[in-house]
């Protein structure tokens, strides 16, 4: 089918924009136009180095498109139509599918992650769909791409943190770090019921955003301590429900110490290095403690409950996108992205 420009990884530093084959399409594939895309945190360790993919892969897990070709077996779709795919792709068949855990596809831990990860991804003019019909999602006319550019990942991603905790009405949650993955978290908490919602972060246009999508109280860690600040809030009684949304040693520890005896700590975070539980924190083992790991839940059904939430008006998840480039300057917006300048938060990349 020609030729396509791609956004490839080349080593570690280097993610360059260069000519690749449109695929060709299998039986149960879907090959999608992108009209947008965008560039996460996990992109952004891909080109450090600091998560090994193979050299020569197209990167990007976040697909807004519209169907080329669809494979002999996909039913249920049309060419022509508006769709969207989760960063992660379920078979839908598997032991660990049918068993519920979708983003383990195939008994592997993120064997679900396939865009930018196993084959090639979505920062490209086109994208192949693997298990289409397991995966692509329509998008309703009366929605942007922009309006749901964040159900492949971060929206799915946010909420399952919530979701995962177990929020229940009249919670209060604490959530650490207000990027994207923390602010959507921030709101998937509000739509869960909680009643009072504290995040941690310092950025102040993450701040304001972080109220926008629903905190309550904001607590700048550059000025005053976080764990202090949320046992005095909750009068030493701690929080039902503590999210990490960073995934560092320091944000882990910190949600452990605020996390009630018998609450939650919803752990969203990639982890590199040791991570360890301080016995303190963690009570010798006795708090009656949950500390419950999410990977971002993909496949059709929950994309199409997310894009419902979107469509209900309850959600705006919009003014996230801060930046918006063409897929031929994506290496410039790698450089903004990875070095947080100028308040982005999320770029919309359209060929």
């Amino acid at each position: 089918m020609g030729m396509m420009k791609a956004a490839i990884f080349v080593e570690p530093g280097r993610i360059v924009i260069d000519d690749k084959p449109v695929p060709d399409i299998g039986p149960t594939e879907a090959l999608i136009k992108i009209t947008t895309t965008t560039i996460c945190g996990t992109d952004v360790h891909i080109l450090k180095g600091e998560y090994p993919v193979e050299p020569g892969l197209t990167v990007g897990h976040e697909p807004v498109g519209i169907i080329a070709a669809l494979g002999s077996a996909v039913n249920g779709f049309r060419e022509g139509e508006r769709v969207i795919a989760g960063a992660i792709t379920p078979c839908g068949q598997c032991f660990s599918c049918l068993d519920g855990h979708l983003a383990q596809c195939r008994g592997e831990a993120i064997g679900g992650w396939r865009f930018g990860n196993t084959i090639d991804g979505a920062q490209a003019e086109y994208l192949l769909v693997p298990d289409a019909a397991a995966n692509l999602t329509r998008v309703p006319e009366h929605l942007s791409d922009e309006q749901v550019l964040m159900c492949p990942d971060i929206m799915s991603t946010g909420f399952s943190g919530a979701e995962s905790g177990g929020i229940r009405i009249g919670d209060t949650v604490a959530i650490f770090a207000q990027g994207p993955i923390g602010l959507c978290a921030t709101a998937g908490a509000k739509l869960c019921g909680a009643t009072r919602i504290i995040t941690v972060e310092t950025v102040p246009e993450r701040i304001a955003m972080s109220k926008a999508m629903g905190a309550d109280i904001v607590i700048d860690f550059n000025a005053e301590d976080p764990v202090d600040r949320i046992m005095e809030l909750t009068q030493e009684r701690g929080v039902d429900v503590a999210i990490e949304a960073l995934g560092t040693q320091e944000t882990f520890e910190a949600c452990l110490r605020v996390a009630k005896p018998g609450g939650t700590v919803s752990s969203l975070g990639v982890y590199s290095g040791k991570l360890s539980l301080p016995v303190d924190a963690f009570a010798a083992g006795l708090g009656d403690h949950h500390i419950v790991t999410t990977l971002c839940p993909g496949g059709k059904e929950r994309m199409r409950r997310l894009i419902e939430v979107v469509a209900s008006g309850r959600v705006d998840l919009k003014p996230l996108v801060t930046h918006r480039f063409d897929l031929e300057d994506i290496e410039a917006a790698y450089d903004l992205f990875a070095h947080q300048r100028d308040g982005v938060l999320k770029i919309a990349v359209t060929p």
